[in-house]
């Protein structure tokens, strides 16, 4: 389990990183944490962490979304209690911040507050997507994120998947690419995203196995 008070993920569009925030924030909530999970995400109006305000809340996990979550506006606003919660130390926070370095823009506003505190980075790839489909393509896109937002990473979450079509031979043949992107990028791999019913099975194949509860649904 991560340690940090602050948990930012971030990831290219269809990485699955907002998948992985939320169980993130759940299971700090069930380690007794109390957790407050941030939707960053002032891009993308789909597949948003704010959509599992329902569980999140039910869990313990605080919910803090952008202003206009949730309506037919998409506008690129903030709430002003997001600052607050950089100031109070009891919580465990996890950013779910936007894709790519257009959404990492909203992360570089606090990049002064989240450097001084304890905090990690992590940056989720899926290389079954397009524009990561190679390390280095993988790697391109977290260095464009770390420059706009200016808060370097310190690790990486493997989370490859086809969706719905995900068996455990496609989290296991991105092995290869994760050892690559960590070589590239000089930072450890810290978790594999695997979807929970694969879970089992994948960790006789795979490092650091975290299993995934699919919260984040389409809205189609």
């Amino acid at each position: 389990m991560l340690q940090s008070r602050l948990q930012i993920i971030t990831g290219h569009y269809g990485s699955g990183k907002t998948t992985f925030a939320v169980n993130l924030a759940m299971e700090n909530a069930r380690a007794g944490r109390k957790t407050c999970l941030v939707d960053m995400d002032i891009v993308n109006p789909y597949f948003r962490a704010a959509d599992s305000k329902g569980p999140l809340e039910a869990a313990g996990v605080r919910v803090i979304r952008p202003i206009y979550a949730g309506t037919n506006l998409d506008l690129p606003a903030l709430p002003g209690e997001l600052a607050a919660v950089f100031d109070d130390t009891s919580y465990t926070v996890v950013l779910d911040v936007g894709g790519d370095d257009a959404g990492a823009a909203a992360l570089g506003a606090y990049a002064h507050r989240i450097l001084a505190a304890d905090y990690a980075h992590l940056y989720v790839f899926n290389a079954r997507r397009p524009l990561t489909s190679t390390p280095e393509e993988a790697v391109q896109i977290l260095r464009e994120i770390e420059a706009v937002s200016r808060v370097p990473a310190t690790g990486l979450v493997n989370n490859t998947n086809l969706g719905n079509e995900t068996d455990t031979d496609v989290p296991a043949a991105s092995a290869a690419f994760a050892e690559q992107t960590a070589a590239l990028t000089g930072l450890p791999l810290i978790y594999t995203g695997v979807r929970q019913e694969l879970a089992d099975a994948a960790r006789s194949r795979l490092p650091s196995v975290y299993p995934l509860t699919m919260w984040v649904v389409p809205p189609w």
